[in-house]
């Protein structure tokens, strides 16, 4: 049985601050998705210290930051062994817009979902592509202008990570001529994660009671 969340995609999102934020969106997507990760509340974004749950909480949820104190202290190693953390928090960390509590919070909810086997929007669950966009130029600018060929972002993230170790990640000579170049470029079809899409319904009805 997977432990609960701290909070659902829709509370979260009904005690933040700025919803419309990619940041909040971003957040509120991971801490939502731990459940499914087979992660504790405790580590519902990994890698951070004692303390920065509640931080995050009451920068982003504040209606809802007590709720880390009932999480307890983050586990020493989170549900599943994931090698590649440490190296994409810090890419990410070197490549945010400006050192702060902010960025580290949102640098390891992006290493965080990088585990998953979706598309890195659906594992974050965000609504769209385009709202990770947003918070790529908005958080990570110096990497969202070196992706301008508009690669898949979780491949180019650990393509960053490849390249960083001397390591070619693709056979092919150019990314032009590579046969499949489909599976790095291109639209990422699917869907919005099932708390994402619950959430887009309640706000639909609400906005549909609204105007009735």
């Amino acid at each position: 049985m997977s432990p609960p969340a701290i909070a659902s995609y829709e509370d979260l999102l009904a005690a933040a601050r700025d919803p419309a934020r990619p940041a909040t969106l971003a957040l509120a997507g991971v801490i939502a998705g731990a459940p499914a990760r087979g992660d504790p509340p405790s580590a519902c974004v990994r890698g951070l210290a004692a303390g920065e749950l509640r931080a995050l909480l009451d920068a982003f949820f504040p209606a809802l930051a007590a709720r880390a104190d009932a999480a307890g202290a983050p586990p020493a190693a989170p549900s599943g062994e994931f090698t590649e953390f440490d190296d994409l928090v810090r890419l990410l960390d070197e490549h945010a817009a400006a050192p702060s509590p902010e960025s580290r919070w949102v640098a390891r909810a992006v290493a965080t979902a990088c585990a998953g086997a979706d598309h890195l929007w659906q594992d974050m669950g965000l609504p769209s592509r385009a709202v990770l966009g947003a918070l790529m130029r908005e958080s990570f600018p110096a990497l969202s202008a070196r992706n301008h060929a508009d690669m898949k972002w979780k491949k180019f993230l650990f393509l960053q990570l490849c390249e960083r170790e001397d390591v070619r990640a693709c056979t092919a000579p150019s990314c032009g001529v590579c046969s499949d170049r489909g599976s790095c470029f291109g639209p990422e079809s699917g869907t919005p994660s099932w708390f994402a899409r619950a959430a887009d319904r309640s706000a639909g009805g609400a906005n549909a009671r609204r105007e009735g």
